[in-house]
């Protein structure tokens, strides 16, 4: 006898029905580029739609989000070339602008989750994520011991989720201690855990102004060439105290996910990273697709790989697709 799949594809209704993978607004997080001052709003060429803006703006679109299902915004700070310095001083800054930013957010939207970056490529004039040694190279024990400050500030301007991207050994476990030390036993940490020294972030840079002064990042982001590696990362993660592991880039790193979510018994996010939303828009512009079609069948694809949750710069464009 013939079988006939096609049944169960027939109609609209009976698809629904039968539909494996579901995306839905509260699956994405919605990251913010964050500018100091008051009612500014700057263009990102290589990311179309995407803009720069200051607190206050940041707080009218995130209402208008979180109407509208989404539960979590990231906040990547644009650091001014003058207020950089080797080792990152501004990150400590109690009212810096992150720390301005989570306040303001958690007083005006408090049931918006706010998740904040824990890294120093932003404020270091050499654009690397931690303290240089006299060698020009990253000093994991020096950085961590910043980033553990950093976490904690972030925690008492009220951050929902620290999520350390830096790739430095030991980071989550030292994190953990200062932030249980303080009392703060309810922040969550997402560890970025396996982010790969990928070619897709340069939008990202651009949009930040992180450029690299010198060298790379291949000694302390992974090598794309390895997926076993990935395991141990989360193994470790998982038993320094993470809640939340990351998978940086997502589209080209499905497997990645696939295997953590396998392995782990944690949440897994995954971040659809700049340069994969810039391919799609330059996609759009030449009219070789379209853009909204083309996210959600990204952002449907990393779901069913095994993401809980998804980063996406694409998130306000198929909201009214979700909804």
């Amino acid at each position: 006898m013939l079988k006939r799949p096609r049944r169960n594809r027939k109609s609209a209704a009976i698809r629904s029905l039968v539909e494996e993978t579901i995306l839905r607004p509260a699956d994405l997080v919605v990251p913010f580029f964050l500018i100091a001052g008051e009612n500014q709003r700057e263009q990102i060429p290589s990311m179309p739609l995407v803009e720069r803006l200051s607190i206050d703006l940041i707080v009218k679109q995130a209402e208008k989000l979180h109407a509208s299902g989404i539960q979590a915004v990231a906040l990547f700070p644009v650091i001014k070339g003058e207020e950089k310095d080797p080792i990152g001083s501004i990150a400590l800054q109690s009212d810096n602008l992150v720390a301005r930013a989570i306040q303001t957010l958690k007083k005006q939207i408090p049931s918006l989750c706010v998740i904040t970056d824990i890294a120093l490529d932003p404020y270091t004039s050499h654009g690397h994520d931690g303290i240089l040694n006299s060698s020009g190279e990253v000093a994991n024990d020096a950085t961590i011991e910043v980033l553990s400050q950093m976490a904690l500030m972030h925690a008492q301007a009220g951050a929902d989720i620290v999520a350390p991207s830096d790739m430095m050994d030991g980071r989550v476990g030292a994190i953990r201690r200062v932030l249980d030390g303080k009392s703060f036993h309810d922040v969550n940490i997402l560890s970025y855990t396996a982010k790969y020294a990928s070619s897709l972030y340069a939008p990202f840079r651009d949009a930040l102004g992180s450029q690299l002064r010198s060298g790379d990042k291949k000694t302390y982001q992974m090598n794309p060439s390895n997926a076993r590696e990935a395991l141990l990362e989360a193994a470790l993660d998982v038993e320094e105290g993470a809640d939340i592991l990351m998978v940086k880039p997502a589209l080209y790193y499905l497997d990645i996910i696939a295997k953590l979510k396998e392995h782990t018994h944690v949440p897994i996010a995954a971040y659809h990273v700049s340069g994969e939303y810039a391919m799609v828009m330059a996609a759009h512009e030449k009219g070789y697709g379209d853009a909204e079609k083309m996210f959600y069948e990204a952002l449907l694809s990393i779901k069913r790989a095994g993401a809980d949750f998804i980063f996406s710069y694409a998130a306000p464009m198929i909201l009214k697709t979700l909804c």
